[in-house]
């Protein structure tokens, strides 16, 4: 089988979009500093691109938990590969992920962080795929574009691996050769 990718959202209209979303976030942290939490690896070039046209003072840390493995659909098994290094208790921490998708793994990481106690405990994504959602209540804060049950890739998202580098988003086909 051979992938192929269409253009779902393009680079300029989530270039646009992302700095909307910064000027709605740099408002409502005004006078705060912001601890971005980016989840590791779809959602660091979300969170760069967003940080960029954050004016509020950003402290950036990591976490990283897997579901998908090489497959196009989660596992439903959630791991925490990586965890914080540093303490997030009486902070206002913004998550940033690359997509909700069923939510079993942001609901996972949720229970974590807030039992660390930060002030405040909110979740930004990319993309959000309300259609696949499995936990209940699971609604971010901030969230660039909805889409719906598609495979995606490219900005961060990957396919085993791949298509992380690519400038927009795009869904993936599988062709036979």
């Amino acid at each position: 089988m051979k992938e192929e990718i269409r253009v779902l959202i393009s680079e300029e209209d989530l270039y646009a979009r992302i700095r909307e979303l910064a000027d709605q976030i740099n408002r409502d942290y005004e006078g705060k500093e912001l601890h971005l939490l980016c989840t590791l690896k779809g959602a660091v070039f979300f969170t760069c691109e967003l940080a960029k046209h954050l004016t509020v003072p950003v402290k950036f840390t990591f976490v990283k938990c897997s579901s998908y493995g090489g497959s196009t659909t989660s596992s439903g098994k959630v791991h925490l590969d990586l965890d914080l290094d540093e303490d997030i208790k009486g902070k206002d921490v913004l998550v940033v992920e690359d997509i909700i998708d069923t939510g079993n793994t942001l609901s996972f990481l949720i229970d974590i962080l807030d039992a660390r106690q930060p002030t405040s405990l909110k979740l930004c994504t990319m993309l959000d795929k309300p259609s696949r959602r499995r936990v209940e209540g699971l609604t971010p804060d901030y969230n660039c574009f909805t889409i719906d049950d598609l495979f995606v890739v490219g900005f961060g998202l990957d396919y085993d691996q791949k298509y992380r580098n690519l400038p927009y988003i795009g869904v993936v086909s599988f062709v036979e050769e």
